[in-house]
């Protein structure tokens, strides 16, 4: 369970569907699972008996990162408390675990009696779960003479709880019954589907290939035997587009003397950083084939900005010397973090598939909310595989780019590139924009061209007009026009940057970014903007964003005065819709707005402009509907903890058991080391800070 750090974007119920709410609620469906739903749960991932089948080199101290355990003490009771309403969970796979180890502490099983899902979609929006006992089974005829029939158990117990998904990234559970009809029986509850875990060997656990899940206390790495169809990372654009096939197989993956470069490069970051792991992926002959590396800052700040990651291959895109790849966050800033790196000698399924297991084991399982990837069929099977339940999207500036470079011998290039903008930017409604994309190839003849067909089959992947319920925090917006795919090691590494260079500048690339948001940090805490409106939205926010998230919301609450006419087209109760006009140059648009508020009087409101979903803070016209309806503060929910100055925000890792074994040195400095650096961080907030860490210090050293 959660608390209120994570953002709270607007809630859209699932218990009753309002016909106001058509632009989300029409899209969803129910699906009831029923009978066969026990026979269909994920099973947790299964352990790797050998770390030698991984093709994985584990160096020296570098032993224990096979398995990273998660702070759970296995031998220790669980002590559940019962599931109550408003209890929320930063997954489903959190909900679910909960409630199926309470049941198991209890002695009964679970399973998902039904779940609502976005039509045409997988995306689970609720769910209900509910005891194994719940309802009664049909005797079908053909069962009536057969001696072997199961013995029935289900007899009608209406114990459940109701999950639904609020705020883009939580569950909440809005309904509990606990009451049973019958005993409980912890040996057969044991056995069942929701709570058995397989004892298969490590062969068939390998063929199996289980996904990753959250509840798991132990994550295992493992490389998968069998590759589907279409392996390699062929662009589905275009042969000749950025993103098409380089696997790389006619070179090595690194550079005559690259390993030694790259040991001395991991050993030397150990000494000063424990909690640094690498992992090494080997081919059968033992030479190195992908290698993957997370500094501890990275693994700290996932747990605060692990919302959207993105996916960056621009060097493996653009053919570069360094077969580099990174996952890369937006932190509160809005700035760009490095969440991971790697080396891959080939883009393939095989080794995404390893890639991706690699990185979420070492986040310790929790799967990104939004993946963002260029365009390549591996990849997108190999997101599929490891993050099922996160929202996978295309990057708008690599979509843009390939459109772009398929056309650049069309004769009117540049008239079709404006075109090409005021569809993507300009559409507000999915109607709207396929009704101008079409109109838009037509008119330059590309009807039969195969890099703008395929980018649009794949248009509700990347297109902003279909993305207005997926959280990006800004990961999707630039200056328009602007095809420039933001790459993080932006003026560090070029197309012919060797690995040694690379290496020996990385710690000074880090140092550096690390550097810049300290002083942002420092900024925000003592900088008192100008404001340029006398709106009282402006002034709070003033308080409470950082200095680059508040620049952002101050262009849109000085945009308020380019609109007007606000007129309510329907109501409904408690949900009423608007039209706000806003003027752009010469011309006048309206913009359909959603105000609903709640039995607690808490507001929501939901503009067609999605600016809410793109950005992580309220658009110009929630924020004049929000002071036409007498509100003079923006609601809390929609003041995101991401964007906040006054969150303390520690950016060393606390990972493992916090449990010392005091015959074991190792652990000994493990753990002072990391609790030392605790109040490091914590020291450098502030000239005050520094002195109560000194002085703490001191008298520890002092009563040694």
């Amino acid at each position: 369970m959660i608390g209120n750090s994570v953002y709270s974007p607007s809630d859209q119920s699932l218990s009753s569907p309002n016909p106001n709410l058509c632009i989300t609620m029409e899209e969803e469906q129910m699906v009831v699972e029923g009978e066969e739903e026990e026979e269909e749960e994920e099973e947790l991932p299964l352990p790797i008996d050998d770390p030698a089948d991984l093709g994985i080199d584990l160096e020296d101290d570098c032993d224990g990162l096979l398995q990273i355990e998660t702070g759970i003490d296995e031998d220790a009771p669980i002590a559940h408390s019962a599931p109550a309403p408003g209890m929320e969970f930063e997954s489903y796979d959190d909900a679910y675990s909960y409630y199926n180890s309470y049941a198991r502490e209890l002695g009964f099983a679970i399973r998902i009696k039904s779940s609502w899902t976005k039509r045409n979609s997988k995306e689970k929006r609720g769910a209900v779960l509910c005891c194994n006992c719940e309802g009664f089974k049909m005797v079908k005829e053909a069962n009536t003479t057969t001696t072997s029939r199961r013995k029935e158990t289900r007899t009608g117990c209406q114990a459940m709880i109701r999950l639904k998904l609020i705020d883009f990234d939580r569950w909440k559970v809005d309904q509990v019954k606990l009451d049973h009809n019958h005993s409980f029986d912890p040996e057969r509850a044991h056995n069942s589907k929701s709570h058995k875990t397989s004892s298969a060997s490590a062969n068939t656990k390998l063929q199996q290939q289980p996904p990753l899940h959250v509840q798991v206390r132990t994550i295992n790495l493992y490389r998968a035997l069998a590759v589907p169809h279409g392996t390699s990372c062929s662009s589905s654009y275009s042969s000749t587009s950025p993103g098409g096939d380089h696997s790389l197989s006619s070179r090595p993956l690194l550079p005559p003397g690259g390993f030694s470069f790259l040991q001395d490069f991991f050993f030397r970051i150990q000494l000063t950083s424990p909690n640094f792991l690498y992992l090494m992926d080997l081919t059968d002959d033992g030479s190195l084939r992908n290698v993957f590396w997370i500094d501890p800052r990275a693994r700290a700040a996932y747990s605060h900005f692990g919302d959207v990651v993105l996916f960056d291959t621009t060097c493996l895109s653009n053919s570069y010397q360094l077969p580099l790849v990174s996952f890369v966050g937006i932190d509160h800033h809005g700035d760009s973090i490095l969440l991971g790196c790697a080396l891959l000698a080939h883009q393939t399924f095989e080794t995404y598939l390893w890639l991706f297991r690699a990185w979420l084991t070492c986040m310790l399982g929790r799967p990104p909310q939004t993946f963002i990837t260029q365009q390549c069929k591996a990849m997108r099977a190999a997101v599929s595989e490891v993050f099922p339940r996160a929202h996978h999207r295309l990057s708008l500036t690599h979509v843009l780019h390939n459109i772009f470079q398929s056309v650049v011998q069309l004769q009117d290039s540049e008239l079709f590139r404006m075109a090409l903008n005021r569809v993507v930017y300009g559409c507000l409604k999915v109607e709207e924009f396929e009704t101008a994309w079409e109109e838009m190839i037509i008119r330059f003849g590309l009807t039969n061209h195969e890099t703008i067909h395929h980018v649009f089959q794949d248009r509700e992947l990347w297109a902003p007009v279909y993305l207005k319920d997926t959280f990006l925090a800004g990961a999707l917006t630039f200056r328009l026009g602007d095809v420039a795919a933001p790459f993080i090691f932006s003026g560090y590494v070029h197309e012919h940057t060797s690995l040694r260079e690379f290496l020996e500048g990385y710690q000074s690339f880090l140092d550096k970014k690390y550097t810049r948001q300290a002083l942002c940090d420092s900024e925000s805490s003592k900088f008192i903007p100008e404001l340029k409106t006398t709106h009282p939205y402006e002034s709070q926010m003033a308080k409470v964003f950082t200095v680059e998230i508040f620049r952002r919301f101050q262009d849109e609450v000085s945009a308020m005065t380019s609109c007007f006419g606000i007129t309510q087209v329907h109501s409904n109760g408690s949900a009423s819709s608007y039209v706000v006009k806003e003027r752009e140059g010469e011309k006048v648009r309206d913009f359909e707005v959603i105000y609903e508020t709640s039995a607690e009087a808490q507001v929501r409101c939901f503009c067609v402009c999605g600016g809410f979903s793109f950005n992580g803070y309220q658009c110009r016209h929630v924020l004049l509907l929000l002071s036409h309806n007498g509100l003079q503060e923006v609601p809390p929910q929609y003041i995101l903890q991401r964007w906040r100055k006054d969150v303390k925000r520690l950016y060393v890792a606390d990972f493992g058991s916090g449990c010392v074994d005091i015959m074991n040195q190792d652990q000994w400095y493990e753990h002072l080391h990391r609790r030392a650096m605790q109040v490091v961080e914590q020291g450098m907030r502030s000239k005050e800070h520094c002195r109560v860490a000194w002085e703490a210090l001191q008298s520890c050293l002092e009563s040694i």
